[in-house]
C-alpha cells in the first residue's frame, strides 16, 4: 500500500480539488480517499452540527461515503473514480483517538491519499504534499510544524507577495516546486511527479 497525505497552510486553498484530480488523473492505483476535518469546540463530532453533548461521546466519528453526487467533499473523491471514500470528523486536538479505527478501515486498501497535515503525527506518508497560496494570510500551526517534511510544493500563481506573517519557506528549499493556477489544481507535472514516486515505492518495497 502507497500512502499519500496532501497538506496546505489553510482551508480553502486547494487541498479536495488536488486530492481529486489526482485520483481522476490516477485510477489505475485503486486509491481510498479520506478527509479529516477537525472541529472546533460547541461542534459535534458526529453530525457537523452545533452541539451541546459531551465530549467524551462524540469526540470523534468515522463514515464512508457512499453519495456520488459530487456535492461534498468525500463525495468528489468517489466522483473522480476513488474505489472508497472515508470522513473522519474530530474535536480539535482529539485526532489520535480515531487513528486506531482509521488503520483499520484502510488495512486492505489498495493504495491511500489523506487530506491533512495533522495525520502526519500519527502516519508517515511515502509522499506529502502541501498546497500554498501567498495571498492567503492564515498559515496553520499544523502546516507550520510539518512543512520540513514535504516531498513537494504545489504553489499558485499570482501577483504580489505572501502574506503571511513570521513564516519561512526554508523548510522546503530545493524542493520541487509546482505552480498551479486555479481551477486547474492538477497538472502533468505534478501527476508525474507523484507516478514517478509511487514506482519507485513499489520497486523499493518489492526489493
Amino acid at each position: 500500500m502507497a500512502l499519500i497525505v496532501i497538506g496546505g497552510h489553510s482551508r480553502s486553498v486547494g487541498k479536495t480539488s488536488v486530492v481529486a484530480g489526482l485520483i481522476s488523473a490516477l485510477r489505475e492505483f485503486g486509491w481510498t480517499a479520506v478527509k479529516i476535518t477537525q472541529y472546533g469546540h460547541g461542534i459535534c463530532s458526529a453530525s457537523g452540527g452545533e452541539c451541546d453533548c459531551a465530549t467524551a461521546d462524540h469526540s470523534w466519528a468515522i463514515s464512508e461515503e457512499r453519495d456520488r453526487s459530487g456535492e461534498s467533499d468525500t463525495s468528489r473523491f468517489l466522483l473522480a473514480g476513488a474505489e472508497r471514500a472515508v470522513w473522519v470528523r474530530t474535536e480539535q486536538g482529539r485526532l489520535a483517538e480515531a487513528i486506531p479505527e482509521l488503520r483499520t478501515r484502510i488495512a486492505d486498501a489498495g493504495n491511500v491519499i489523506i487530506e491533512s497535515n495533522s495525520v502526519l503525527k500519527f502516519l508517515r506518508p511515502d509522499l506529502y504534499l502541501t498546497v500554498v497560496d501567498p495571498a492567503t494570510p492564515d498559515f496553520k500551526n499544523s502546516a507550520r510544524e510539518f512543512l520540513d517534511r514535504a516531498h513537494a510544493v504545489i504553489l499558485h500563481n499570482g501577483g504580489g507577495g505572501a502574506q503571511w506573517q513570521a513564516v519561512s519557506l526554508k523548510p522546503v528549499a530545493g524542493r520541487p516546486v509546482f505552480r498551479i493556477t486555479p481551477p486547474e489544481y492538477v497538472t502533468l507535472e505534478i501527476v508525474e511527479f507523484v507516478r514517478s514516486n509511487l514506482a519507485a515505492q513499489v520497486t523499493q518495497k518489492q526489493n
